[in-house]
């Protein structure tokens, strides 16, 4: 029998990664970012009224692992009306950057994006395998979302 010296490198150092620190650090994130949602909400319905927008109708499909918004659609009362060129005060966080960024946005994109915040919020997985499908409404006279969703 021949004594064969082992070709395999020693196992690695523990890693010295704190995953509770990153789990605790992207929780205080997710904290900041709920925190600004409601002004965000607030500056959208007030641009929404000031335009004689009644309600915003945002439908959604998330078929084939790639989620998506299909249509936003602006209507005063029963009439379907064009957004308007307005653009309101939206507060986000970058990646990048611990401080809040106040950004000009239309008030269509502001729609869109809190559409994707509360699809996110409430049905984690919406846009995976068949994913889901539905529509969000932005009801003006009551400051309310409203939202149907299928699986």
């Amino acid at each position: 029998m021949t004594l064969t010296e082992p070709t395999l490198t020693p196992p690695m150092a523990p890693s010295t990664v704190d995953m509770a620190q990153i789990f605790a650090a992207h929780a205080a994130r997710a904290a900041r970012i709920d925190a600004l949602r409601p002004g965000n909400k607030d500056r959208l319905f007030d641009g929404l009224l000031a335009a004689g927008i009644t309600h915003v109708t945002v439908s959604f499909d998330g078929a084939g692992d790639s989620g998506q918004i299909e249509s936003i659609g602006a209507w005063s009362g029963e009439t379907a009306v064009d957004f308007p060129a307005t653009e309101i005060a939206y507060a986000a966080l970058t990646w990048d950057d611990p401080e809040v960024e106040m950004r000009q946005l239309s008030l269509e994109d502001v729609v869109e994006q809190l559409a994707y915040d509360f699809l996110s919020d409430t049905h984690g997985g919406w846009e995976n395998n068949d994913g889901a499908w539905g529509e969000f409404c932005f009801d003006v006279s009551t400051q309310r979302n409203l939202h149907r969703l299928s699986r």
